[in-house]
């Protein structure tokens, strides 16, 4: 009896430590230089600054679209809510296929709430850039 409850404390116990390993490991430092990357990102999108907007992006994302005006464009057409945010509220960061991901809750110009997923890359220099933008349905529901 007494085996069977300290296998099923020691399942308890793993289990209840599975959600911290879904967490990558990003120091402090590094947390608010991801968040101060988007944030720089975001400001640019709202002066219609392309080239500082671009700027932030990754060097894959660079090379896709190649110039500051494709990329701002894509912006405008497919990612509103991050262009034009009401609101832009980070939540944690998370493990997204390898990659440290920036949750972002956001409201949209129309007043729909979307998350936004921004997968992260560091740069040889210790800088980090923006490796995409995914929108997905909220997380959790908005007041």
């Amino acid at each position: 009896m007494a085996h069977r409850l300290l296998s099923l404390l020691g399942l308890l116990l793993g289990l209840a430590v599975l959600p911290a390993l879904a967490q990558p490991a990003v120091s402090d430092a590094d947390r608010s230089a991801i968040r101060d990357t988007i944030q720089s990102q975001v400001e640019a999108f709202r002066r219609d600054d392309g080239e500082a907007a671009f700027g932030y992006a990754s060097p894959d994302i660079r090379r896709m679209f190649g110039t500051s005006d494709v990329f701002m464009e894509m912006v405008r057409q497919s990612y509103q809510p991050v262009y034009r945010p009401r609101v832009f509220d980070f939540r944690e960061i998370v493990d997204l296929q390898g990659q440290p991901t920036q949750k972002v809750h956001v409201v949209g110009p129309d007043g729909r709430p979307v998350t936004a997923l921004y997968p992260m890359t560091r740069l040889p220099d210790g800088t980090w850039r923006i490796n995409g933008c995914y929108l997905q349905a909220p997380d959790e529901p908005s007041a």
